[in-house]
């Protein structure tokens, strides 16, 4: 009597992967789940007052996330590689005011230069404090926070400084548009599109990845980490100085403090809440992008809403304490004070 032996468990095949969990897993969970968030937000202000969805307001809010979207996009790279940057706000307030100041005597294309100029300085001093005076990132950014925020109030007297309303480039910057989009929004989505092209698709990237992932491996694998903090916190100060120049085309002056207090906050919100981790190694411009658009929606809607603006700085302080919270629930993270 013949039997027929069973096909080898090799042999059998899985159960293909159907199309919505290979969307859900391209896209990512943190991704959908702020769409998600942001739908019904949408959805809820707009049940509140109807002038939400107007073209303008949409583009109000579009612009008016462009300067804390550049931070929070460079904020993202810092966090990636293991630091945190927290005065990107600072950086900006200064680099403001050199632009107006130096556009007052030499013009928009030296005021630009000389700004980007400032930002790049100030990043490279404060990666200095980091890689050679061995200071953690925190502490030595909040030391340049306070210092780059008093230089500017030095060099300026606490006082808005020149004006740039009346030329043709700043006022392009601040209002002008691209295609019916502003050209505001456009700044944001280049820097965007090259920072997310940097991290997933170059050398450097995959090493920034690395670098905050595990110093240790990453240094015996050959990667030279001191020249990695020194070019990310050069390109921090860079990308701040740049929304810097926002800032001032948008007032028309430059701003020591008003327009940039509290962005490096917002940043840092933005990035926790678009996944990146904390402790570095995860992150991606797309979460960070999406963290922006909600961040912006929420602050708008309050406004329509005619809710007091002190519950923003509320709003936000929540929202980075949730993204937080979520972090360490999803990571099984030991929570302080309480046993395993």
């Amino acid at each position: 009597m013949t039997t027929t032996a069973a096909p080898p468990a090799s042999t059998t095949h899985a159960r293909p992967e159907g199309r919505i969990a290979r969307a859900v897993r391209t896209v990512g969970v943190q991704n959908l789940s702020l769409v998600a968030a942001i739908i019904v937000l949408v959805v809820a202000i707009g049940s509140q007052n109807s002038a939400f969805f107007l073209a303008s307001n949409l583009k109000t809010i579009g612009m008016a996330v462009t300067i804390s979207g550049l931070l929070a996009l460079v904020q993202t790279v810092v966090i990636i590689m293991g630091g945190i940057d927290l005065s990107v706000g600072s950086v900006a307030g200064l680099a403001s005011v050199t632009s107006a100041m130096v556009f007052m005597n030499a013009g928009a294309p030296a005021s630009i230069a000389a700004a980007l100029a400032v930002g790049a300085v100030c990043g490279l001093i404060s990666g200095c404090i980091v890689v050679f005076g061995r200071v953690t990132p925190m502490i030595a950014t909040l030391a340049a926070l306070i210092a780059y925020k008093g230089v500017a109030q030095l060099v300026s007297n606490g006082r808005a400084q020149g004006y740039t309303g009346a030329d043709s480039f700043y006022v392009f910057l601040a209002r002008g548009t691209l295609l019916g989009v502003p050209t505001l929004i456009w700044v944001l989505v280049l820097v965007a599109a090259l920072i997310h092209v940097m991290l997933s698709y170059t050398r450097m990237g995959r090493n920034i990845y690395a670098v905050g992932g595990n110093d240790t491996a990453a240094r015996l694998s050959g990667v030279n980490i001191n020249r990695y903090i020194l070019g990310v916190f050069v390109l921090s100060g860079t990308i701040a100085a740049l929304a810097g120049i926002l800032i001032t085309a948008r007032t028309g002056s430059g701003q020591p403090v008003s327009g940039s207090e509290g962005l490096e906050f917002q940043s840092i919100t933005a990035a926790a809440l678009g996944g990146v981790a904390l402790r570095g190694g995860k992150g991606s411009i797309g979460g960070t992008i999406l963290a922006v658009i909600l961040l912006g929606i929420l602050l708008n809607g309050m406004s329509l809403l005619g809710v007091n603006p002190f519950w923003q700085n509320v709003a936000q302080g929540t929202l980075l304490v949730a993204a937080v919270v979520i972090q360490q629930v999803r990571n099984g993270e030991r929570r302080v004070g309480l046993p395993k």
